[in-house]
């Protein structure tokens, strides 16, 4: 009975592929689930809250976190294996997505601000200009 015989650097050099395989496939699922650029951009309300509504839906990011959690879980372990020949493009990479998912974030979170404080404003200007026209009279 044969038995094939893999050395460890072989084997090594495997897992090192495959690694940096992890880390770019998961990348490319964040990626994938970002929002869209022209859903962000357009709309079909018919008012502003319907306008930030809908911008806050398109600024959702999904599975993009997760993804992004499993490629820098990825990268972490291969790299404190020094597994990556160069790991260079592979943490820029991560860094520019998970940046770009700070900013999605952030926008979002300022959205519902927006989204929040829009009704009250309205509510306010309408009490004012009640209490205006009732002074006229």
């Amino acid at each position: 009975m044969s038995q094939t015989s893999l050395d460890d650097d072989e084997l090594f050099g495997e897992m090192a592929s495959e690694m940096r395989e992890d880390v770019e496939d998961a990348l490319e699922k964040a990626r994938e689930n970002l929002p869209e650029a022209d859903d962000v951009w357009e709309t079909d309300a018919d008012n502003v809250l319907g306008v930030l509504n809908g911008l806050r839906s398109a600024l959702d990011v999904g599975d993009a976190e997760d993804h992004l959690r499993d490629a820098k879980k990825a990268f972490v372990m291969g790299k404190r294996a020094d597994a990556f020949e160069d790991a260079e493009d592979l943490e820029e990479a991560i860094e520019t997505v998970e940046d770009l998912v700070g900013t999605i974030e952030d926008a979002h979170d300022q959205v519902g601000d927006l989204a929040s404080t829009v009704p009250e404003l309205r509510s306010t200007l309408e009490d004012a200009h009640a209490d205006e026209d009732e002074d006229d009279e």
